[in-house]
C-alpha cells in the first residue's frame, strides 16, 4: 500500500495508536508506540529511536537508529479495546546514513531473499509453531499446569481450550494470516495453528504475529501461553516444523521433477544436502535456547539424527507424500526448529545452508525410509553415516562458530551479538544449581 492508502485504512478502522515493531537478535518483539496523529510523518520520514539499549544493536556512541515502516504489514490488533484501538506495522532498521542496519534480524533474511530474487526464485515457507496453554501459577511458582486433558486431534464440544483456539484463529485471520487448521497436539495443553505458506519474509512476520496474538488472547482468558520448547518434563515439547519450497518467477515448483522416483529435482536434492551438511550449526539459530535441547531427545517425536526420509518422522528432514497432479505442493519439512527462535534469523540461515548445497553440488545422502533411526545402535548409525544434532546449546554454538557460510549470512554484527547473548545464556545455565541436582545429590553426596 502507498502512504495515502495506509492513512485511509487507519482512519477507516478507527485506529487510535500504532505500534511500530521490530525484533532484537533473540527474537523478542520491540515496539515504538505512536498516536495516529504522528503517522503521516512516520510514513514519510521514519521514526528515530535509541538502539543502544536493544539486545545486539549498537554501542552507546552509535545509538541513533531509524525505523522505516513496511506498509504491507499493516494489521489491527483485534484484542485491543475500541476506544484505544491499536494497529501495528513491522519495520526495517536504518542507520543515520540512510543505509540498512547490518544488525537488523529482518535485514538478514531480506538480504538472502534479494540474492535468490536475482535468480528469479522465491523461497516459500509454511511454519507450524506449537504452543501450550497453561493455568496461571499461584504466587511465584514456575511449574506450569496444562490447561486441558485432551490429546492429539481430540475434540470436545465444550472444552474451553477449543473456544480459545477458535478465537485465536479468528484473530489471526483478521490480521491477514491465511489460517488453514487448528488442532490439539499430542501433549496435555498443547496446540497448533497452521497457516498457509507464503514467501519467507511474510512467513517470518506471520510467526511473530501468531506468537504475540496467542499470548494476548490467552491472557484475556486468564491463561498463560508459552512457546517454550520443553516446558514440562516427560511429555512432548513444542517444535516449529518448517515446510520449505523454491519457486521460479513463473510459479513453477523448482523441487519437482516428474522423472525422479521421489519426484525431486536436482535443486531439491542440493537443498536437502545443504541443510543436512550445516544442520549442527543451524541448530544454534533454529533451536537457540538451553531448553531447546531438552526437546531434542529420542522418544518424544523430536528429530535427533541427521537424515531425510519420506515416511520417517524420526529424520531431521521429511518429504511429505506426493499427490499426483499437485506438483506445487511438493516441499521439504525441516523438523528440528522450535518457536523460541528469531524467525528472521532462522529462515535466513536455513536458506543459506540450502543454497550452499545447491550451488556447490553437495552430495545428498540416501533416504532413510522404513528405518526407525531411534532403534539403531550407535554402531549402526555410524555405519550409515548418520550424525546427530548437538546435545546442548553450548555444543551448537561451537558448531556455529566453525561454520563460515552461516556466519557470513548473519553478518559480523548479528553474529557477534547473537553469540554474546547465547554464550551468556549457556554459561548462566552451566553454573545454575537445579532442583534435580539438589534432590539427587543433597543427602547422598
Amino acid at each position: 500500500m502507498d502512504y495515502k492508502e495506509v492513512l485511509a485504512r487507519i482512519k477507516e478502522d478507527d485506529v487510535k495508536f500504532v505500534s511500530l515493531q521490530f525484533t532484537d537478535v533473540t527474537g523478542a518483539v520491540k515496539s515504538v508506540d505512536l498516536p495516529v496523529s504522528r503517522m503521516p510523518d512516520a510514513l514519510k520520514d521514519g521514526i528515530w529511536f535509541d538502539g543502544s539499549s536493544v539486545e545486539g544493536f549498537v554501542r552507546i556512541q552509535e545509538s541513533d537508529m531509524r525505523l522505516i515502516v513496511d506498509t504491507d504489514t499493516y494489521a489491527v490488533l483485534p484484542w485491543t479495546p475500541a476506544e484505544r484501538r491499536r494497529a501495528r506495522f513491522f519495520c526495517d532498521i536504518y542507520t543515520p546514513d540512510g543505509e540498512p542496519f547490518a544488525g537488523d534480524p529482518r535485514g538478514v533474511l531480506k538480504r538472502g531473499l534479494e540474492k535468490i530474487a536475482a535468480r528469479g526464485w522465491v523461497f516459500n515457507v509454511g511454519a507450524e509453531p506449537e504452543f501450550f496453554l497453561f493455568k496461571p501459577t499461584n504466587g511465584h511458582g514456575v511449574h506450569p499446569v496444562p490447561h486441558d486433558v485432551g490429546g492429539y486431534f481430540d475434540f470436545s464440544a465444550y472444552d474451553e481450550a477449543v473456544q480459545v483456539r477458535a478465537e485465536l484463529m479468528e484473530a489471526l485471520a483478521s490480521m491477514g494470516l491465511e489460517v488453514e487448521m487448528g488442532h490439539h497436539e499430542v501433549a496435555l495443553g498443547q496446540h497448533e495453528i497452521d497457516f498457509r505458506f507464503s514467501d519467507a519474509l511474510r512467513a517470518a512476520d506471520n510467526i511473530l504475529t501468531l506468537k504475540y496474538t496467542v499470548k494476548a488472547i490467552a491472557a484475556q482468558h486468564g491463561l498463560v501461553a508459552s512457546f517454550m520448547p520443553k516446558p514440562v518434563f516427560g511429555i512432548n515439547g513444542s517444535g516449529m516444523h518448517c515446510h520449505q519450497s523454491l519457486f521460479d518467477a513463473a510459479g513453477n515448483n523448482l523441487f519437482f521433477d516428474p522423472t525422479d522416483p521421489n519426484k525431486l529435482s536436482q535443486v531439491a536434492y542440493g537443498f536437502i544436502a545443504g541443510e543436512l551438511a550445516h544442520a549442527r550449526a543451524l541448530a544454534a539459530v533454529v533451536a537457540p535456547t538451553v531448553n531447546s535441547y531438552k526437546r531434542l531427545v529420542p522418544g518424544y517425536e523430536a528429530p535427533v539424527y541427521l537424515g531425510w526420509a519420506q515416511r520417517n518422522r524420526s529424520a531431521a528432514i521429511r518429504l511429505p507424500r506426493y499427490q499426483e497432479g499437485r506438483d506445487k505442493s511438493l516441499r521439504l519439512e525441516l523438523r528440528f526448529p522450535d518457536p523460541s527462535s528469531n524467525p528472521y534469523l532462522a529462515l535466513g540461515v536455513m536458506l543459506a545452508a540450502a543454497l550452499d548445497g545447491i550451488d556447490n553440488h553437495l552430495p545428498c545422502p540416501e533416504p532413510l525410509n522404513n528405518v526407525n533411526i531411534y532403534e539403531l545402535t550407535p554402531e549402526e548409525r555410524a555405519a550409515r553415516g548418520i550424525r546427530s544434532l548437538p546435545a546442548s546449546l553450548a555444543e551448537a554454538l561451537h558448531e556455529l562458530e566453525q561454520d563460515t557460510v552461516l556466519r557470513e549470512t548473519l553478518g559480523e554484527s548479528v553474529y557477534d551479538a547473537f553469540m554474546s547473548a547465547k554464550t551468556a545464556e549457556a554459561e548462566a545455565f552451566r553454573i545454575e544449581v537445579t532442583d534435580w541436582e539438589v534432590e539427587r545429590y543433597l543427602e547422598v553426596a
